[in-house]
């Protein structure tokens, strides 16, 4: 396997990730009579959108093709999300628990991407304040849990 392809399939991991996570928020802001949990879930939906645009132009830039929608496997967890709201005493405790946990499998693939030591710096650089945002997050979901449970 060449090596931009190598990196380029590492990303596009990445990018899947940030799609799924862009519609899982929107999908929970829907889902939230909460004013303030609306606008969090919007502007953590926002964010990851950002983060597919960067990937995705650091996928062109290798000349490899970034994928263009979210998996499977996200698809089943914002479906699960919605049942799980519609059945549950406490909708917002519940969907803010399963935004952590789904926050918390993005965390591990990027500390999975970024053990790789053959990734340019620049690439690097840019994971790292993606995993650092996205472990700011996961704080606030649980300090907002906190406070809604």
């Amino acid at each position: 396997m060449k090596y931009t392809e190598e990196i380029s399939n590492k990303l596009n991991e990445l990018l899947i990730k940030n799609y799924d996570a862009e519609k899982g928020y929107l999908n929970a802001a829907d889902n939230v009579d909460s004013t303030d949990l609306k606008i969090f879930f919007r502007r953590r939906a926002t964010e990851r959108s950002e983060f597919a645009k960067q990937i995705r132009t650091e996928i062109l830039r290798y000349g490899e093709t970034p994928k263009d929608s979210g998996s499977f496997k996200g698809t089943m967890h914002r479906n699960w999300m919605s049942l799980k709201s519609l059945f549950s005493s406490n909708d917002e405790e519940a969907i803010l628990e399963e935004a952590i946990r789904g926050e918390e499998a993005s965390l591990k693939e990027y500390n999975d991407v970024l053990k790789d030591r053959t990734l340019p710096p620049s690439i690097d650089a840019m994971l790292f304040n993606q995993k650092n945002a996205i472990q700011e997050a996961i704080n606030s979901e649980k300090l907002k849990e906190h406070l809604v449970s």
